[in-house]
């Protein structure tokens, strides 16, 4: 299944059943964003409050409120060792959910480095594994918003497929507790991995071992 594939023919269509429920804005016009005042600064994301202006379908405009959260985009990975058919997973503290949570590795982009560039360089810093570019397939499963209603974090999803690589050291920030183990891909599938980005990309990944048994 691809998501975001439509051509503009069965966009202009869908639009246009959608504007047929009157929700009374335009949401072909681009919102005009009126005023936008940080409210919070912290050491990984600031919080904004912003004023934003959407036209009506009668041609006048109703302005919202909002809160966004700012964040810097992100990696998520699932890593492959292709050759033992092992999948890499880690244990962290998530203050979110206030528990030590299973997880895949993952991490915020560098300034203008490239997801790939971001992800390799993850691997390396949080699990360990140098390899070369050349010995990874890196499988793009999509970009997502973490959580869109709230925040503009964009985070790139993928797997990588590893053929050779070495152990070497790992790097964490003072403040940073990171378990990490090898698995089989029966035991990925039965961890209570609840991180979303994470799930897409193993669900991403049974489609791939499917596809391959099936065929």
């Amino acid at each position: 299944m691809q998501f975001g594939q439509w051509n503009e023919e069965e966009r202009r269509r869908i639009n246009a059943r959608l504007a047929a429920s009157h929700g009374g804005v335009d949401m072909e016009a681009v919102p005009q964003v009126i005023s936008n005042v940080e409210r919070y600064r912290g050491a990984v994301f600031s919080v904004d409050d912003s004023t934003i202006a959407l036209r009506t379908s009668d041609g006048g405009q109703t302005v919202i409120r909002r809160q966004v959260i700012r964040h810097e985009p992100s990696v998520v990975m699932l890593v492959h060792d292709v050759e033992s058919d092992q999948y890499v997973v880690e244990r962290e503290y998530r203050v979110g959910m206030h528990a030590f949570a299973y997880g895949l590795p993952a991490g915020i982009m560098d300034g203008p480095e490239s997801p790939e560039t971001a992800a390799l360089r993850e691997l390396r810093e949080e699990t360990g594994i140098c390899a070369n570019p050349e010995d990874i397939e890196i499988d793009h499963v999509g970009d997502f918003y973490s959580t869109e209603g709230m925040s503009e974090e964009l985070v790139h999803v993928m797997v990588l497929h590893v053929r050779q690589w070495k152990m070497g050291e790992r790097s964490f920030d003072a403040d940073e507790h990171v378990e990490m183990a090898w698995v089989s891909w029966s035991e990925l599938q039965k961890m209570p991995i609840s991180a979303s980005n994470s799930v897409i990309a193993i669900q991403h990944e049974a489609l791939r071992r499917l596809s391959i048994k099936n065929s």
